[in-house]
C-alpha cells in the first residue's frame, strides 16, 4: 500500500534545509553563584570559593587582580553577613568574568532592605573600613534592587592581568592597602594609627 497524500495536497512537500543563522561573536562570559549561609562561616567559604574560582578562571593566587577580587568578595560578604543579615535567610554571591572587556563584576545578594552606605571609621577602630576598601579597588560600584526583598550590592573590577614580576611588580596589595587606607582617613589621623595593623 502506498503512502496516502494529505489531504488538499496534490505532492507531498518537500523538505528545505533550515537557514543557518547568523553566528553572534562568541562572548567569553564566565560565571560562579552561590548561595551561603548568612553567618561568618558562610562569608568565609563565600571569599574561599570565589578564590578557588578565580584561579580556575586562569587568575592566579597571588597576582594582584586575584588578591583585589577576592578582597572585594571577602568585604561585601562580610557586609552580608554583619549588616544585610534576616534570621533564616541567606546571602547570594554571583561573580561574572568577561575575559574580552577584562572586567570582574561581583554581586552580594541579601533580603535586608537597608542600604549599605561609607563610614569614616576612627583612627583607633579595627573595623568600617569595608566599603572604602570596596571603593579603592573596584572601577565601580552600587546598590541595585533585586527580585523579591531586598538588594544586590555589586562592583566591578577592571583585571590587568598576571602582576609583573622582579623590579617592575607592584608593592604587594596588603601595603598598597594600608597606604591607600591612610589617604582616606581624616588629615592628621595617619600618625595616630597603630604601628603593624594589618590591612
Amino acid at each position: 500500500m502506498g503512502a496516502v497524500p494529505a489531504v488538499g495536497h496534490s505532492a507531498p512537500a518537500r523538505l528545505c534545509p533550515m537557514p543557518i543563522p547568523h553566528s553572534q561573536p562568541v562572548t567569553a562570559d564566565r560565571v560562579f553563584a552561590q548561595r551561603f549561609s548568612a553567618t561568618r562561616r558562610g562569608a568565609r567559604l563565600a571569599r574561599l570559593l570565589a578564590a578557588l574560582q578565580l584561579a580556575e578562571w586562569g587568575i592566579p593566587r597571588g597576582t594582584v587582580d586575584h588578591d583585589a577580587v577576592a578582597l572585594v568578595v571577602a568585604e561585601l560578604a562580610a557586609n552580608a553577613v554583619l549588616h544585610g543579615r534576616v534570621p533564616g535567610r541567606d546571602f547570594a554571591l554571583l561573580l561574572r568574568y568577561d575575559d574580552g572587556q577584562g572586567v570582574i563584576r561581583i554581586e552580594l545578594s541579601d533580603t535586608h532592605p537597608a542600604q549599605p552606605s561609607r563610614a569614616t571609621p576612627a583612627p583607633d577602630e579595627d573595623h568600617g573600613r569595608g566599603l572604602l576598601i570596596v571603593d579603592a579597588l573596584a572601577t565601580r560600584w552600587g546598590v541595585s534592587s533585586r527580585v523579591g526583598p531586598g538588594k544586590t550590592v555589586w562592583a566591578e573590577y577592571a583585571a590587568a592581568g598576571s602582576a609583573p614580576q622582579g623590579a617592575d611588580a607592584p608593592p604587594p596589595l596588603g601595603a598598597w592597602l594600608r597606604s591607600t587606607t591612610q589617604k582616606m582617613l581624616p588629615s592628621g589621623s595617619a600618625s595616630t594609627t597603630k604601628s603593624g595593623s594589618g590591612g
